[in-house]
């Protein structure tokens, strides 16, 4: 595939039957933002968005609906009625650009009786490239046909019902032929971007948790809390909690480099139908905390942001200095810095002005991390220090999700895919909520910050709001109005 071009990304979302969703298609400029009253199911497009990415990085069906929507009954379109079989589902889909062109990617999901991929097209460059049904509901397979345009058009094999067969067909198809090469981009075309996606959601009440020592457990909303008037489902809003690693996959597990498991799951064809639970899964987005933690990585939540900021202040003075500048802008009262420091034993873990943090404290913040870990401060100047944790909900959701955006996937706690430099790649963040917590300046503040650094190509932003005029007056802000 051809990277030098175009990033992939992801440019048109479809909810064609996903919750209060009917029909929608939306399209996805680098900067996007939805608005629109509670239940105009601004996160339910988010939901679609990141079902369809975890499934990219080679996550079962089972692990992706439910870490994202709580059950799969919660997808199914409000007032769907279920066939003669009982059987009730949804369809999400979505349009790739890049190297080869718009591919796009189609969903039918069957949520009840039982959860599983019942139909799925890829299409580009004029074909369809990809196509699975479901043919013998007693197996957890469907058969699938990928374009070949050789001696056989196309070709023909199982794959299993709980994965994205898209993600799968670099392990499948040799690429000996004029059409499977198109597939082979497309397909990879497509994991690349949804691969590229990391869901930020601060949590206040968690990060003043790993902040100040504490255990870090997700405590009782507080003023800011989740927004979960758009159905975000129990797993929504439980925001960082499920969600802290990102994507954690190797590229092995997630298709690029070896699938999930035995290539296409055909070893499962010929038997009776089993399944086995998500609880086993190696992988996945919310495995593996304790490897972001010791990494320095920033997980969804941002609980672990004192070792992430520890990290990059050290590593890119010039952004570090970017990122102070913003902070200056949203937090009340003077910032003349921001800092990790030694957590001290015993005590309120704050240190004299200026302390440097032993090599061996670095990356070691979490929510045990207790003594023997850093914290985050702002310098007040002649006022002193001020842990974040101080901070108001709206500065502390300021503060991580401007880091963010002024990081990248090496910063933060996903792994998108390793053969493509990530000089060709665009992260796509994802942030419910935005301007949750924030005042009016506040979230202006951060919109133009999304706006330049998007506008350097590297990075993409979809995100919802309240109050669309926030972004009023900023040239290459797209505002979709939902509900209306």
């Amino acid at each position: 595939m051809n990277t030098e071009t175009v990033r992939p990304a992801v440019t048109e979302l479809r909810l064609s039957a996903f919750k209060t969703h009917r029909g929608l298609t939306l399209p996805l400029t680098r900067l996007t933002l939805l608005s629109g009253e509670s239940g105009s199911g601004k996160s339910s497009a988010l939901q679609a968005y990141e079902i369809l990415a975890r499934l990219g990085s080679g996550e079962s069906l089972a692990r992706a609906v439910g870490e994202v929507a709580g059950s799969p009954a919660a997808c199914v379109p409000a007032g769907a009625r279920p066939d003669a079989q009982g059987r009730r589902g949804f369809r999400i889909g979505c349009t790739v650009d890049g190297p080869a062109g718009a591919v796009s990617l189609d969903l039918a999901v069957q949520a009840e009786p039982e959860l599983r991929i019942v139909g799925e097209r890829l299409t580009g460059g004029g074909e369809t490239l990809l196509t699975t049904a479901l043919t013998d509901p007693d197996r957890p397979t469907v058969q699938a046909a990928w374009h070949t345009a050789g001696a056989t058009p196309v070709t023909r094999a199982p794959l299993p019902d709980d994965r994205l067969g898209t993600s799968l067909l670099p392990l499948r198809v040799a690429g000996k032929t004029a059409g499977q090469r198109l597939v082979l981009a497309a397909a990879e075309q497509v994991v690349v971007a949804l691969r590229s996606a990391f869901v930020c959601d601060p949590q206040p009440e968690v990060m003043r948790g790993a902040g100040a020592g504490g255990t870090g457990g997700a405590g009782p909303d507080g003023a800011c809390g989740a927004d979960g008037a758009d159905g975000a489902g129990a797993a929504g809003a439980a925001g960082g909690a499920g969600r802290g690693a990102g994507v954690r996959r190797s590229g092995r597990e997630a298709g690029l480099r070896g699938g999930p498991g035995k290539p296409g799951g055909a070893a499962g064809a010929g038997g009776p139908r089993k399944r086995k639970g998500s609880s086993g899964e190696a992988g996945g987005w919310s495995r593996d905390t304790e490897g972001a933690r010791a990494e320095g990585r920033l997980r969804s939540s941002c609980d672990n942001l004192p070792a992430v900021l520890e990290r990059t202040s050290q590593e890119c003075a010039r952004r570090h200095a970017v990122l102070v500048a913003a902070v200056r802008e949203a937090c009340a009262g003077p910032v003349e810095g921001l800092r990790a420091v030694p957590r001290q034993a015993g005590g309120t873990g704050e240190s004299p002005a200026g302390a440097a943090v032993p090599a061996g404290l670095v990356g070691t913040v979490g929510p045990r991390a207790g003594a023997a870990g850093v914290r985050a401060v702002l310098d007040r100047g002649e006022l002193g220090e001020l842990p974040v944790e101080q901070l108001g909900d709206g500065e502390l959701r300021f503060l991580a999700l401007a880091l963010v955006l002024l990081t990248g996937p090496e910063v933060l706690a996903m792994d998108p895919v390793g053969e493509v430099p990530s000089a060709h790649q665009q992260m796509t963040v994802m942030a419910d909520g935005m301007d949750r917590c924030m005042d009016p300046r506040q979230a202006r503040e951060l919109v133009s910050l999304a706006l330049r650094m998007t506008d350097r190509g590297h990075v993409r932003l979809l995100g919802t709001v309240r109050d669309p005029s926030v972004a009023e007056g900023l040239p290459g802000v797209q505002v979709l109005h939902l509900g209306v």
